[in-house]
């Protein structure tokens, strides 16, 4: 009698157990994306009119995509980008507010060989800011606009450009170019 009681037992805990896991299923905080596309331009080219030369700086507007797929909501906590550069040297970016982007989008002249990639100024998505929510099996394009102290062809020759997001809870994810 004893034999049947106790795996009668086993089998009640194995399906506690596995009602369990099945019911977390979805609660594992992930967010899958990819970077769609990066358009670049120069801000300052470093020289000055009084011979105080200073650092270059450039622009790099990334258009990504991200995916929520769990069940839980995801809270931005803080949004970065680093570039490597051609030398394999790592450069953080001045992140742009939304309306800073928009407007710097607009002011930035075309240059006839960036007017594949930079057609009008036009700013195709919201920047992903911090206390954004994504929803739980929500799927959002989104950018960002990062300044980085280096020449435009630097920017244009990198090996890499990562963008970091962070959730409010502490997990990060990196969305990478290449």
């Amino acid at each position: 009698m004893k034999p049947v009681a106790f795996v009668i037992g086993i089998a009640c805990v194995a399906a506690v157990l596995g009602g369990i896991f099945y019911m977390q299923r979805g609660d594992r905080m992930d967010l899958p994306g990819k970077i769609i596309k990066v358009r670049t331009a120069l801000l300052d080219d470093g020289k000055s009119d009084r011979g105080q030369d200073h650092p270059p700086t450039s622009l790099a507007v990334v258009d990504f995509r991200v995916t929520n797929p769990s069940d839980v909501i995801f809270e931005v906590r803080k949004v970065s980008a680093q570039v490597i550069g051609p030398d394999g040297k790592t450069y953080d970016g001045q992140i742009s507010s939304d309306s800073d982007a928009a407007a710097v989008m607009q002011a930035l002249p075309v240059q006839p060989a960036r007017v594949d990639q930079w057609p009008s100024g036009e700013k195709y998505n919201k920047t992903l800011m911090v206390k954004e929510r994504i929803g739980a099996h929500g799927s959002q394009d989104r950018m960002l606009a990062a300044s980085f102290p280096i020449a435009i062809d630097q920017l244009d020759a990198r090996k890499n450009l990562v963008v970091r997001v962070e959730e409010v809870d502490g997990k990060t994810v990196e969305y990478s170019e290449r």
